[in-house]
């Protein structure tokens, strides 16, 4: 009898073991979610945007296609990545219902350097070899293997006579931030500590090696971008290291303060430096891009005519500001003039760099021509 009952708890023990496992293999077919949606937006200096939507779903795991970097959680369903390196990248975005339920789609985005603030573009506005009344004088088309004797560099920071060099500008200036690569003159500012500043970048000028008086200059060049940078084409008078600054005068053929409000990355600057009778004296005009453009998508000619009574501003040859310097004050841009070139990197008028600043940014020089009126 005893062994009977045994053996009916034995079945019934079976029974609701049996019945158990059924239940949770029920339990165990889970939903998977359905219909998902990403959206790829890519953004400046190499940010990359996500959005991703999905039904039937608990949370999104997301990864960028960094070597070796494994899907991670986030929270709700926007993701974005700055990437530092060119190349092709696999981006993955998991829709989970579990953590080891989901669907997943993967998309291949490719950084290119000039999304990275390092390359240049195919692209943009070029001026002929010659004009009608002009002789070319000088150039330089910066196609050797080395950079022409005509120039020479300016190192440091300005101290201790010129300090940030009269802008409270944050770079060291260095010869090798320049070098010569695939026809152009590249002068590349970088985040990096030297001489007791945070970045470096170049200054080049032909002081002492080509001066210049009247004609027209024209400047093939790619911009960089960016708030706190500051590239510039210009020129100051030879007599200089005789007659102070602003009595030697300056002319400011082309400057760009970096930035992402209207007025920044789109809008070019020419501006004439002067002692006015014993006064400092400045004036100068502006031309912007519009739809959107920006200096840096495509190259550009940045040209200055000059002549004995007027100097003329022009951008892709298409004059955008003009100033009368008959007056006897401004004397000082009747005489010989050096050219310069260089990158700041924040100062009085940019401001410094900030979180949405890249680097390292890059100024790419196709060619620097001048004329002489025959």
């Amino acid at each position: 009898m005893m062994m009977k009952v045994l053996q009916m708890v034995s079945f019934l023990l079976t029974l609701l073991t049996a019945g158990s496992c059924s239940q949770e293999e029920v339990d165990q077919q889970v939903m998977l979610p359905q219909n998902l949606e990403v959206i790829v937006e890519a953004g400046e200096n190499g940010l990359v945007a996500l959005s991703f939507t999905a039904d039937q779903v608990n949370f999104f795991r997301v990864s960028f296609g960094e070597e070796s970097e494994m899907p991670e959680r986030v929270s709700g369903n926007e993701a974005s990545f700055r990437y530092n390196t060119p190349g092709e990248y696999t981006i993955t975005v998991q829709a989970h219902a579990t953590e080891t339920d989901f669907i997943q789609e993967e998309l291949v985005v490719t950084i290119t350097e000039q999304m990275l603030g390092i390359g240049f573009p195919d692209s943009g506005f070029s001026s002929p070899m010659a004009y009608e009344g002009y002789s070319l004088a000088w150039n330089d088309e910066f196609e050797a293997e080395t950079l022409s004797n005509d120039w020479v560099f300016e190192i440091g920071d300005g101290c201790p006579d010129l300090c940030g060099w009269g802008n409270n500008e944050l770079q060291y200036y260095r010869r090798e931030n320049t070098e010569l690569k695939e026809g152009y003159l590249v002068i590349t500012a970088k985040e990096e500590s030297r001489g007791g500043k945070n970045y470096t970048s170049s200054r080049l000028k032909t002081q002492g090696q080509q001066n210049f008086q009247f004609g027209r200059i024209d400047i093939r060049a790619a911009l960089p971008q960016g708030q706190g940078i500051w590239p510039a084409f210009w020129m100051l008078g030879e007599n200089i290291t005789e007659i102070p600054w602003p009595a030697c005068g300056e002319i400011d053929i082309m400057e760009m303060i970096g930035g992402n409000a209207d007025g920044r990355d789109n809008t070019v600057h020419g501006t004439l430096h002067w002692d006015n009778n014993g006064s400092y004296a400045s004036d100068g005009g502006k031309r912007s891009l519009s739809d959107g453009a920006i200096l840096k998508d495509n190259f550009h000619v940045y040209s200055l005519i000059w002549e004995e009574d007027r100097i003329t501003w022009l951008l892709d040859d298409e004059v955008f500001h003009s100033m009368d310097i008959s007056p006897a004050a401004m004397d000082e841009f009747r005489e010989p003039f050096f050219l310069l070139i260089n990158m700041a990197v924040g100062g009085n008028w940019p401001g410094n760099p900030d979180a949405s600043t890249r680097f390292p940014q890059q100024l790419a020089v196709d060619y620097v021509r001048v004329f002489e009126k025959e």
